[in-house]
This record gives C-alpha cells, sequence and structure tokens, in this order.
C-alpha cells in the first residue's frame, strides 16, 4: 500500500511539471523517457523488494525451525547428561561395593593361604619326626611319605602279623609303640588305620571269611592296640578295611602281593580352621 501511494505521488509530480512547462518536442520525449525509465526502476524495485520480504519470512520460518530443533538438542541434552551422571553414580557405588568385596575375598584368600601354610609346615614336620622314630623299621617293609596333604605311614603285613593272622607280633608291636610315642605328641592329628590284602582266596582261616574281613580286622587290631595299650585317644581312631581293592601293584608275583598285604595309617591335620574360613 505505503509503494502504491509512492509511486502515484510521483505520477503527480510528473504531469505537474508537464503541465505547468511547455516543453519543446524534443525535451517532452526525453522527458517521457526518463519517466519510463523511472517506471521500470520503479518496478523493478518493487519487485526486489517483494522477493525481499519473501527471503525475510523464510529466514523468520527457518530461524523458528532452527529454535525449534536447538530447543529439543537442549532437553535431549539434558536428559543424556541427567542419565549419564546417574549412571556414573551408580557406578561409582558398584565400583566401591565390589572394591569392597574383592577385599574381602582377598583377605579370606590369605587367611586360607596361612592355614594351608601351617597344614603343609605340620604335615613336614610330622614326616620328619615318624621317619626318625621309624628309621630302624625301614627294613622290614615300612615307609612315610606325604600324598594330597597327609602323611603315610605304610607297614607291610610281615612288620605286623604272622602269615594270615590278624594278632600283632612283637616286632608289630614296637613299631606301632614308636609311631604311637609320635602320635601322642601331636593331638591336632587325625588317624585312620586302612587294611589293604592282596587278591588271594582265605582258606582254613575260621572266622575270616574272606579278604573284607582280613583286612578289616587286622586295622582294628591296630586301632585297638594303638589305643589301649598306648592310650592314643580314641575320639581320633577310625579303622578301615579296603580288602583287596586298592593295590600298589599287580598281584602276578609274590613281591607286588607282599606290598598289597599292607597297613596304611593315614595322619591328616586336623582343618577345623579352614572349614570355618570355607563356611
Amino acid at each position: 500500500m505505503k509503494n502504491t501511494f509512492l509511486a502515484f505521488a510521483l505520477l503527480l509530480f510528473i504531469s505537474s511539471l508537464t503541465s505547468c512547462v511547455v516543453l519543446s518536442p524534443k525535451k517532452y520525449k526525453a522527458l517521457l523517457g526518463s519517466k519510463d525509465s523511472l517506471y521500470t526502476a520503479f518496478n523493478e524495485g518493487l519487485v526486489k523488494i517483494e522477493n525481499l520480504d519473501k527471503e525475510v519470512s523464510r529466514l523468520k520460518k527457518d530461524t523458528t525451525m532452527m529454535a525449534e530443533e536447538l530447543r529439543d538438542l537442549q532437553n535431549n541434552y539434558n536428559e543424556v547428561d541427567a542419565n549419564y551422571k546417574k549412571l556414573k553414580n551408580n557406578s561409582t557405588s558398584e565400583i566401591t561395593k565390589l572394591s569392597g568385596d574383592l577385599a574381602a575375598r582377598e583377605k579370606r584368600l590369605k587367611e586360607v593361604e596361612e592355614v594351608l601354610r601351617k597344614r603343609d609346615e605340620a604335615t613336614n614336620s610330622l614326616k620328619e619326626k615318624l621317619q626318625q622314630a621309624l628309621l630302624g623299621f625301614t627294613k622290614n617293609g615300612l615307609t612315610v611319605e606325604i600324598k594330597n596333604g597327609k602323611v603315610y605311614v605304610s607297614l607291610t603285613d610281615k612288620l605286623l602279623f604272622p602269615s594270615g593272622s590278624i594278632i600283632i607280633d612283637e616286632k608289630g608291636k614296637q613299631a606301632l609303640t614308636q609311631l604311637a610315642n609320635v602320635l601322642k605328641q601331636q593331638p591336632e592329628i587325625n588317624i585312620a588305620v586302612e587294611g589293604h590284602t592282596d587278591n588271594q582266596k582265605i582258606n582254613n582261616l575260621g572266622q575270616i571269611k574272606d579278604n573284607w574281613d582280613l583286612s578289616v580286622l587286622r586295622a582294628t587290631s591296630v586301632v585297638r592296640y594303638l589305643t589301649e595299650n598306648e592310650k592314643v585317644e580314641s575320639v581320633r581312631m577310625t579303622a578301615t578295611g579296603k580288602g583287596e581293592f586298592q593295590p600298589l601293584g599287580a598281584n602276578n608275583t609274590a613281591e607286588s602281593r607282599s606290598k598289597n598285604r599292607r597297613i596304611e595309617i593315614v595322619l591328616s591335620p586336623k582343618l577345623d580352621e579352614l572349614y570355618n574360613l570355607i563356611k
């Protein structure tokens, strides 16, 4: 509307000039040419103004859209930032808790290792004492060794019993007495007595029916001698018979069968402290 008013004013101005002044044809034509040029420039200016208005409108629209996108991005950022802070706090708590758990487990592991170290020291010390105490019987088939954290004292049947008998002879009693002297000084040691036989069938042994009977009765004979004669605490003792089923070697020669006929006294430290730690 403003542009139209300006155009109308311009026309009136030109018309007034032409009406007030008498011009020559040449000047009149020149003036008309100038008027046409002014019209053309004016129209072009109007087009440019219109285009500029459209561009301004488009830019305003784009600015509005960009402002909305920026607002959405800001909201998303705030949400992500809040989640990150929450996750960070949770992670810190979890890490702190995990560190505490690991520290506690490491402490328990060190305690278990210390108990096992003490057990190994006690086992090695017991083996040395037994070897010294029973040194005179090694030529008669007595051995002392450590297996799986336990001390195994193995005595062949010829060291303890007459053939096919469950009665301990004098040489066997001497060996068991030396053994008992060491065991009574080691109250933290559990004692398991195991009887073993070869695979030969039992013949003419009265109440002894088979190798199971023979292995069990020989084990209980040893336990009775240690508890009744040598006063080793009964609560520490266990007697079992393994029969022919845990041989040291094949039963195909007299020598290997002799090794299989044996009493094994298994000595193991009490591990109450370790069991309590595990629980």
